[in-house]
């Protein structure tokens, strides 16, 4: 066994968890001897042991400010395990905090934006850099030189039972609840997947089992249209996107997997959010952006639509 010890720390989103996949790749292959663990939640586990990127995988808790002691049972946890360095890809304050529970003398190397840590990416303008770009340039700064794009290309799941067509485009009319704005309107959807029938490709759409009123709505213009929300895993999706023959939809995390599953993406973006900072970046995704969605039409979508 290696007494070489790395820690990662990535928690999320998933659009974020998708684009660290790059990073996590450039770690693995500059620590190949070395025993790899990541730090993260629940929802990103199955994903990241698919990745070969980590060794073990921690769930962090995310204790309570007044949950002593399981912060108490963290800090143990973090000292037995003798790190020598950690990647902090989350570069929140909570990560960043997590640097303080090591004692000075026992503190691992440290790529982060933690104050006083050894590796710091003190960049002023990290936060107007994309995801890629940022991360890129912590890791080189920590002596990783290459990094590169997310690529799910290699992962596979059994899709058989979905019975999905042969020719099949995908449609992901959801996204962050509390954010609707950052949809394009549900009823511009099903008009979209009624053009995609007209076209023999079969409407397939994606999304939490929260979001089955949307395929309901979608299915109701465009009945042929079939409807996964709620029936898919992160690596179902992943699998899925590799094959479909387009996949189009709003700034949400399902269009990151398919976009690094090298499926053709048109990203819908609203004033809500910067592509410049956070868009699904491949040669085969297209962006589109309007301060409101709401006024983005049919015709602007099908136009950038690599299909006939």
């Amino acid at each position: 066994m290696t007494d070489r010890r790395i820690l990662v720390i990535k928690l999320g989103a998933l659009g974020d968890f998708i684009q660290a996949l790059g990073p996590m790749r450039a770690i693995r292959d500059h620590h190949l001897d070395s025993e790899i663990t990541l730090l993260t939640t629940p929802a990103f586990e199955e994903l990241a042991w698919a990745s070969g990127c980590v060794d073990q995988i921690w769930i962090d808790k995310r204790p309570r400010f007044f949950q002593i002691g399981e912060w108490l049972a963290f800090r143990k946890r973090l000292h037995l395990a003798e790190f020598q360095r950690v990647y902090d890809l989350q570069t929140s304050d909570r990560s960043s905090f997590y640097f303080r529970l090591f004692a000075g003398a026992s503190r691992p190397e440290w790529s982060g934006i933690a104050q006083g840590c050894s590796h710091p990416h003190a960049n002023p303008n990290r936060d107007f850099m994309h995801t890629r770009d940022r991360q890129r340039e912590q890791l080189n700064l920590a002596g990783i030189e290459h990094v590169p794009t997310s690529d799910l290309s290699a992962l596979t799941t059994d899709i058989k039972p979905f019975d999905l067509p042969a020719r099949y485009g995908l449609l992901v009319p959801g996204g962050a609840p509390h954010r609707p704005t950052k949809r394009w309107p549900t009823q511009m959807y099903s008009q979209l997947a009624a053009h995609l029938t007209s076209l023999n490709i079969t409407p397939v759409v994606l999304g939490s089992r929260s979001e089955a009123n949307l395929a309901r709505e979608i299915k109701s213009g465009a009945p042929q249209t079939i409807d996964l929300t709620g029936k898919t895993n992160l690596l179902d999706i992943c699998s899925i996107a590799k094959t479909a023959e387009i996949a189009v939809g709003n700034d949400t995390g399902p269009m990151h997997i398919a976009a690094a599953a090298d499926c053709a993406c048109v990203v819908l973006f609203s004033a809500e959010s910067d592509p410049a900072l956070c868009a699904p970046r491949s040669a085969k995704t297209t962006i589109i952006r309007r301060d409101r969605l709401s006024d983005l039409g049919l015709e602007d979508v099908i136009k950038a639509l690599p299909i006939a």
